[in-house]
């Protein structure tokens, strides 16, 4: 059986930005400081996309209804989302991971995976360069952001939730197998709420617990995810920081301020969110095969139809053509309040190679 003892061992830094939408708004805007914000949606339509820590305390988080969100928070204050604003910020703190390694991997705006087994600095405790980076955040960015260090991605990441906002937790190769065994099913990254259900019900609760189950037991109940659950909770997860992360799939939806009823009043809707798609498309110079219809109704209930091409599309008319077809499909099972169109299967593989087939070669006792 695979130890994690016997494969090569990295440095990797998890970085996670704190409410980060939220935060920018009150950077930018000094009197919602302490107060309860949540950016995008608003108290009659739409979706929560991020809430500040105010917030968050009286159970308000992201992809939550401004329905619900207010019904929570009655004092709660929207604030319009500005993409252009985060994706500048997140421009800045990215040039600052650069500083220490060109390993970088971003998730998202606000949290990235830096791979620091050899950095810039030559320094070779990858706590200290963790607390050198979140500082130079908070100093020349104005923001907080905390930081999960460990062997790999995986643990990293969990980490990086241990002491938010604005903290950091180290996992060190001695710490990984009691971390790991102690850890609440529902903090392993990958472990969505229906899985945790399922898996409350076969009496996993905690790593030890997942820990005692086979790898045929776990295949059966979870499939392909199986092996994932067997390895990591082992401390074994090989996938490595990739610079240039490929994007699986590509979207654009758009949440409607009135419920729309029927399918006519649709499709001009879905016209504009193919041209947004395919600006999008044309902005990383790819395109799909599949497409996928995202069906949001009122009800908040999602739908999702899909289709594979045996062709690569990418412009706005046979998008909308697709995605047309597949909104007629079937019937609505109610009034719709988002959608959504996606292509996946995209035309970005990069040869043959097997994401984990690398991997960094260095001593098992190192210090963190």
């Amino acid at each position: 059986m695979l130890d994690f003892k016997d494969i090569p061992l990295r440095k990797i830094i998890h970085v996670d930005m704190d409410a980060f939408y939220a935060s920018v708004e009150q950077m930018d805007n000094p009197d919602l400081k302490g107060l309860p914000i949540a950016v995008g949606g608003s108290e009659r339509r739409g979706v929560v996309s991020a809430a500040s820590y105010e917030a968050r305390k009286f159970g308000v988080r992201s992809a939550m209804s401004g329905m619900l969100a207010k019904k929570k928070c009655p004092d709660l204050i929207f604030v319009k989302t500005r993409f252009d604003r985060y994706k500048e910020i997140s421009k800045q703190i990215r040039s600052i991971f650069f500083d220490y390694t060109d390993l970088v991997e971003p998730l998202s705006l606000d949290e990235a995976y830096l791979d620091v087994t050899e950095n810039k600095k030559g320094h070779p405790s990858a706590t200290m360069l963790a607390q050198e980076i979140r500082l130079r955040i908070f100093n020349e960015v104005g923001l907080t952001a905390s930081a999960g260090i460990s062997i790999n991605k995986f643990i990293a990441k969990v980490a990086s939730d241990y002491n938010k906002p604005n903290g950091q937790k180290t996992v060190s190769p001695e710490e990984v197998i009691a971390f790991l065994e102690a850890l609440d099913i529902r903090k392993f990254y990958g472990v969505g709420k229906v899985t945790a259900e399922k898996m409350y019900q076969l009496g996993i609760f905690t790593g030890t617990d997942l820990k005692k189950r086979s790898l045929e037991f776990l295949n059966d109940r979870f499939g392909k995810s199986g092996a994932y659950y067997y390895n990591v909770v082992r401390g074994i997860h090989l996938s490595e920081v990739k610079p240039n992360r490929i994007a699986k799939s590509v979207g654009a939806e758009r949440t409607f301020s009135d419920n729309l009823t029927s399918e006519v009043f649709m499709l001009e809707k879905l016209e504009q969110i193919a041209e947004e798609l395919e600006r999008r498309l044309k902005r990383y110079v790819i395109a799909g095969k599949t497409i996928t219809l995202k069906i949001k109704y009122s009800d908040f209930t999602t739908q999702t139809r899909s289709k594979t091409l045996s062709y690569f599309i990418s412009d706005k008319n046979l998008i909308f053509e697709a995605a047309k077809e597949l909104l007629y499909q079937e019937k609505l099972k109610n009034s719709v309040r988002l959608l959504g169109i996606s292509l996946a299967n995209l035309n970005t593989k990069k040869g043959n190679e097997k994401p984990d087939e690398k991997m960094v070669s260095v001593q098992l006792k190192f210090e963190f």
